[in-house]
């Protein structure tokens, strides 16, 4: 099976299997391949990547970009400039309020309730928590939000 992007004279995306690039051809010329979306029968190739299989050590791209504070690709379709400045906006927020904050890693609970309860002064954190922990904080009145973005131990980063 070979598995093409196809596009149609009207800008629209999609993908085709065949059993051969000749099937393809042949489904063409007979009319056979169409758009779903708007059904034009003038349809063509797009532009592909091949397939190059990445190294073993190499990380992916997704973790790459939430350990260097960008956004991760969410789409194989190009992101609208307007959503992207909202990105861009949050990461700068995030970057801002944990300009002053301290990581704590997988004592981001124990530490919240602490400061929650007055055991502790109360300072800026952020760090790790279960999906658990972190429902079981806010069921005890402690104020805790996610991040947009994932943030990297400071020990993992260069």
């Amino acid at each position: 099976m070979i598995v093409y992007d196809l596009h149609c004279d009207h800008g629209h995306r999609f993908e085709g299997w065949f059993g051969s690039s000749s099937d393809f051809e042949e489904q063409q010329a007979g009319g056979l391949v169409t758009c779903p979306e708007c059904g034009s029968e003038s349809v063509g190739k797009a532009p592909m990547a091949p397939a190059v299989p990445a190294k073993g050590n190499a990380r992916p791209a997704e973790q790459l970009s939430a350990v260097q504070g960008e956004a991760a690709p969410v789409s194989n379709m190009p992101m609208p400039a307007e959503v992207q400045k909202a990105m861009q906006v949050l990461a700068k927020a995030q970057e801002k309020a944990l300009k002053n904050s301290t990581f704590v890693g997988e004592k981001f609970a124990e530490q919240s309730r602490e400061m929650h309860y007055g055991e502790r002064d109360e300072a800026p954190i952020h760090g790790q928590a279960t999906l658990e922990e972190a429902k079981s904080l806010l069921d005890e009145g402690v104020p805790v939000a996610p991040l947009p973005f994932p943030v990297a131990p400071p020990d993992k980063l260069n």
